[in-house]
């Protein structure tokens, strides 16, 4: 197959690590693949040197007439079957490219989160004639799409994956060394969200009622930004600021973690989930979303009600006190992220699917 992924975003985030083992994943089956994105996007660095072919583009906005022309050139010239668009401004851009210039292509949207953009006779309309089919990350993320007015049977639901071999590659030396860098002993306590800002205001909430020795690390959140909020709250704890940790680096943070929060409302999945479970640390989650589709409450991991801060301090209490609770979330998450939810199924699940687009009659 000839496939052509589009993302305008790609930079940090877990759908970038997503959409780059997919496409690293097809194009080692013996796919052509092609990923159009900024070439200053960290996506774009991910994969040079791998078999994906690599196309620079520049997507200014939902309508940008240059960018609708190239999407053409790059299907005439490679003689494209499918596209794939990632994110906003390519979703709109490929739809206008197929109709504008007529295009002989399958076009499918990929949504990872709740939508912020959908809804409404027009854009549902512009979405469900503009391609043919839109593939959702869970179960729970098709159910909200379902409500927001799109056809249930236009909706593939594809989990995201993660893969095994990244997790043995690790140089656990490395992890020694963060530790002394953020003044974290063997013996201290430490909780925290590896994720870019998504309602970690609840986890510095929670404080209030846990020890005052235990530690947060909030890594991808930007130094200081819930600095008003700890004051507000009178948080004695110590909070760690990791900043944005640079991909490679990312995996050797859950193991500085007793326990690894995700606080989020808008996450169809929840890639972090399934990365500190494959690295062996408990996981906790809001009961929300994609979220619940990964977390099995009291057997791989933790679930807490949004808003129930007290609630949150609980689960995350629980999940430090009680040792045989944590060795059977421990040894449940690990087969859940590295078996349910590999990247091999994941690969082979879009390949399966695409191929079955191309062979409509």
């Amino acid at each position: 197959m000839n496939i052509l992924f589009l993302t305008y975003q790609g930079d940090i985030a877990g759908s970038t690590n997503s959409i780059a083992f997919l496409c690293k994943g097809l194009a080692d089956k013996g796919h052509n693949i092609y990923l159009g994105c900024r070439k200053e996007s960290l996506i774009f660095s991910m994969l040079q040197n791998t078999r994906v072919n690599l196309i620079s583009m520049v997507f200014k906005n939902k309508f940008d007439l240059a960018n609708i022309k190239h999407i053409k050139k790059i299907v005439k010239d490679h003689q494209i079957d499918i596209i794939n668009a990632q994110s906003s401004k390519d979703r709109y851009n490929v739809i206008w490219a197929k109709w504008i210039y007529n295009l002989n292509v399958k076009i499918i949207h990929t949504r990872r989160q709740r939508p912020r953009s959908i809804g409404g006779f027009l854009q549902n309309t512009f979405y469900t004639k503009g391609t043919d089919k839109i593939v959702v990350i869970s179960d729970e993320l098709k159910n909200q799409f379902i409500e927001l007015g799109i056809p249930a049977n236009h909706l593939k639901v594809i989990y995201n994956g993660t893969p095994a071999q990244q997790y043995s590659q690790i140089d656990l030396s490395q992890i020694n060394k963060l530790r002394e860098s953020y003044q974290i002993t063997k013996n201290d306590i430490v909780i925290g969200s590896i994720s870019r800002i998504k309602n970690q205001d609840q986890i510095i909430k929670a404080l209030k009622y846990l020890d005052d020795n235990i530690k947060l690390l909030l890594a991808g959140v930007p130094v200081g930004y819930y600095d008003k909020l700890i004051k507000e709250q009178n948080i004695k704890n110590k909070v760690i600021y990791a900043g944005t940790v640079d991909f490679d680096q990312v995996l050797l943070y859950y193991k500085l973690l007793n326990v690894n929060i995700l606080a989020s409302t808008m996450d169809g999945f929840g890639l972090v989930i399934t990365e500190a479970m494959a690295m062996g640390t408990p996981v906790i989650g809001t009961n929300y979303g994609g979220i619940k589709n990964i977390i099995s409450h009291g057997e791989n991991g933790l679930l807490f009600e949004d808003k129930n801060i007290e609630e949150l301090a609980q689960m995350i209490q629980k999940a430090l006190d009680d040792k045989m609770l944590r060795e059977k979330l421990i040894k449940n998450g690990k087969e859940t992220a590295l078996k349910k939810f590999s990247i091999e199924n994941t690969i082979n699940n879009y390949e399966a699917f695409f191929l079955s687009l191309i062979n409509e009659p």
